[in-house]
């Protein structure tokens, strides 16, 4: 009896231990992936309530028309997403090895173009013409490139660079760029620790000139960031709200210049027509006709369009056998 009652006490210790142990990692996955203030969020987008005044994509609107399209001729890493209204195409990159690709629309592969001269590439952005930016998140440094329809390789050694120093760990740096050509402001992300957003302007002739301001864009509120990381942003010109991407908790947010949370786009099995989680989001951008376009690792392209804007993209799938 007595040794019954020993070991009944040593395993209420041991079932004490665990409840600790269990209570402390939900309260660290809380913590790292903001799953309070997302909920929080998420319920009120739900239920209509999450609209702020300068609200202008109405993410809770939008549905998938493209799903998980494998990117045919890209195997892995692809990273960042910009589109260039002057081509109708989309541009993303791979880090490992690093190359640029070129994609239509419908997440087909037009070209591939080995990229020289960086090591990391994370992020893309089209600045206008022919010209883009890069990050290469290895060095923290932005790389002017022009990218050429007769082109066949880049060479970052060939334009000029900006380095800025973000003070993030290895790895965790440069995840994001948009220009925002309305204003003449490049947005730039980092990761995490720390997540930011800064706002780097005074650009002669779209490329860095001696007199340049950095500013640092923060959330407003007691949700700050949501997700846990940022691994995309753009922006829409129109409005100036910033779309913010994470990978963590594969969510798209839309904020307002001052910070305001006015949207949620939850990347979710069930949501927006989804069959599956997006798992890996690592790029976004906007169409010009308000299509949202995003990369997965390793090469899954997605499409979300707003419903009469969906059926318009189905019937162009199925004219064109796919794509």
């Amino acid at each position: 009896m007595l040794a019954f009652a020993s070991a009944l006490s040593r395993s209420r210790r041991w079932l004490t231990r665990l409840l600790w142990l269990t209570a402390g990692l939900l309260a660290l996955a809380c913590w790292n992936f903001d799953l309070l203030p997302l909920g929080f969020h998420w319920l009120r987008t739900a239920q209509g309530q999450e609209r702020g005044q300068g609200r202008a994509l109405d993410l809770p609107a939008y549905q998938v028309s493209i799903e998980a399209r494998p990117i045919q001729g890209l195997t892995a890493n692809t990273s960042g997403l910009t589109f260039n209204a002057d081509t109708g195409t989309l541009l993303t990159v791979i880090n490992r090895p690093p190359a640029v690709a070129e994609l239509s629309t419908q997440g087909q592969l037009l070209r591939l173009l080995p990229l020289h001269g960086m090591r990391d590439p994370e992020g893309i952005t089209h600045v206008g013409g022919d010209l883009f930016v890069i990050a290469d998140e290895a060095d923290s440094r932005l790389n002017w490139l022009h990218i050429r329809p007769q082109d066949t390789e880049l060479d970052a050694r060939a334009g000029v660079s900006l380095r800025i120093d973000l003070g993030a760990f290895r790895n965790l740096g440069f995840e994001g760029l948009s220009w925002d050509a309305a204003r003449s402001q490049l947005l730039v992300a980092s990761e995490k620790w720390p997540r930011r957003v800064l706002v780097v302007q005074g650009f002669g002739g779209a490329e860095p000139a001696a007199q340049m301001s950095i500013d640092e864009w923060q959330p407003a509120g007691w949700g700050g960031f949501l997700g846990g990381d940022l691994s995309s942003l753009t922006v829409h010109e129109a409005s100036g709200n910033f779309l913010l991407l994470s990978e963590e908790a594969a969510v798209l947010t839309e904020y307002s210049r001052s910070g305001e949370i006015l949207s949620l786009l939850p990347l979710w099995r069930g949501r927006h027509g989804l069959a599956r989680k997006v798992p890996q989001p690592e790029g976004v951008t906007l169409g010009p006709d308000g299509a949202l376009y995003l990369v997965s690792e390793p090469n899954l392209f997605y499409r979300f369009d707003k419903p009469s804007a969906a059926l318009a993209s189905a019937q162009q799938q199925s004219a064109t056998g796919g794509f």
